[in-house]
């Protein structure tokens, strides 16, 4: 999760609604006309002939001047009747009261979770006191906003620090009290599964970290797979072996990268026949890391049956989270495993495609193939 610049993006806009509540009609309408992103977040605009409310920056054309209001805060225009617009997703921007909170409970984690001792301090209830609302609606709302709990942020938090100070040469020690740990044991207990290797094999640089790949040929381009000694970590596509040489030392910069062609082979059978609809569940196994939320999201998109899509929006509502449109795409952007994790079976509310990390030509073609399979 990319929360710095959240946060940065959120705190500008902030201070964008406070310089710019003075803002006449003919400069919001000159906003609206130029797309002027500096001002996403001052004001949104709604069109009566749609029903639809927009930020300034939205990429959909222009309506006509005489079907346009606007409105201070996307609440406001809400309450007008107007509905968000699922393409600009205005709503992500304003300043609404429940926005202004995950944003002020976020700060506020990342400010203390570095704390010594806070791992006994930093809970839901110390939140709940400190933002003076119950323990239930303070975990509600946070999650319903950015997919996953306060005590999942805190985790993500720690994480992250450990790793910035395992990288920097710090020893584990050192590293996990800067990140707010209070013992090595909850350290190890709670991060070698996340960092798929214990914090010092992690600082060594994973030199005995092996990951044996394969590149071959696929009705979607050059495809690679690779994989740890427990399962698939990584299924990626390019138009060149070298985009994907590059793509796996991103993936996995630490590790040994071995080319192992005859292992791999009947992985890449079973993907095949995969991709040509000859089997809908391969005996695939899997190793890759993600969070509780990520997990729920992949399992689910496995259960979309062949030929079929679903919207970002209908996954969030299965998985009981209504809210959690963005969490769900971002969830989708960040497989591993193309093809065997179907996220390409995910479009948006108006039925566009959407993006895929592969490219939307090949999800495009892949879920052409899959209708033409299922006719």
């Amino acid at each position: 999760m990319a929360t710095n610049a959240i946060l940065s993006r959120q705190a500008t806009v902030e201070s964008n609604m406070k310089a710019t509540s003075h803002l006449t009609e003919t400069r919001r309408w000159q906003a609206v006309i130029e797309r002027d992103r500096s001002l996403d977040g001052a004001f949104v605009f709604a069109v009566s002939s749609t029903g639809v409310f927009c930020r300034p920056s939205c990429p959909a054309r222009r309506p006509r001047r005489e079907n346009v209001a606007f409105f201070e805060h996307a609440t406001a225009a809400e309450k007008a009747g107007y509905r968000a617009c699922l393409r600009c997703r205005p709503k992500a921007v304003d300043g609404n009261p429940q926005s202004t909170l995950v944003r002020a409970i976020c700060r506020y984690i990342e400010q203390h979770v570095v704390d010594q001792q806070v791992e006994e301090r930093l809970t839901l209830n110390l939140l709940a006191r400190q933002f003076r609302r119950s323990p239930f609606h303070l975990q509600r709302t946070f999650k319903a906003a950015l997919g996953v709990s306060p005590k999942a942020y805190i985790d993500a938090c720690r994480l992250r620090r450990v790793k910035q100070n395992l990288q920097a040469g710090h020893d584990v020690t050192t590293s996990l009290y800067a990140a707010g740990y209070g013992s090595s044991s909850r350290l190890y207990e709670r991060t070698s599964a996340q960092l798929g290797m214990t914090p010092e094999k992690y600082r060594r640089g994973a030199m005995a970290a092996v990951v044996r790949f394969t590149i071959a040929p696929s009705p979607l381009g050059r495809m690679l797979i690779a994989a740890t000694d427990k399962g698939i970590c990584a299924i990626q596509f390019a138009d060149s072996d070298r985009e994907l040489h590059q793509g796996l030392m991103r993936e996995f910069p630490f590790a040994v990268r071995r080319r192992d062609d005859a292992a791999l082979g009947p992985w890449r059978v079973g993907l095949d026949r995969l991709i040509d609809g000859q089997d809908s569940h391969p005996s695939l196994p899997l190793d890759i890391r993600a969070t509780a939320f990520q997990r729920r999201v992949w399992e689910h998109l496995q259960r979309i049956p062949r030929g079929e899509t679903q919207s970002y929006s209908a996954v969030a509502k299965k998985l009981g989270m209504p809210k959690a449109t963005r969490a769900v795409a971002r969830a989708c952007a960040t497989n591993p495993v193309a093809i065997a994790i179907p996220c390409h079976r995910v479009v948006r509310e108006d039925g566009e495609l959407g993006g895929y990390r592969w490219g939307i030509e090949r999800k495009e073609q892949l879920l052409a193939m899959e209708k033409q399979a299922g006719a």
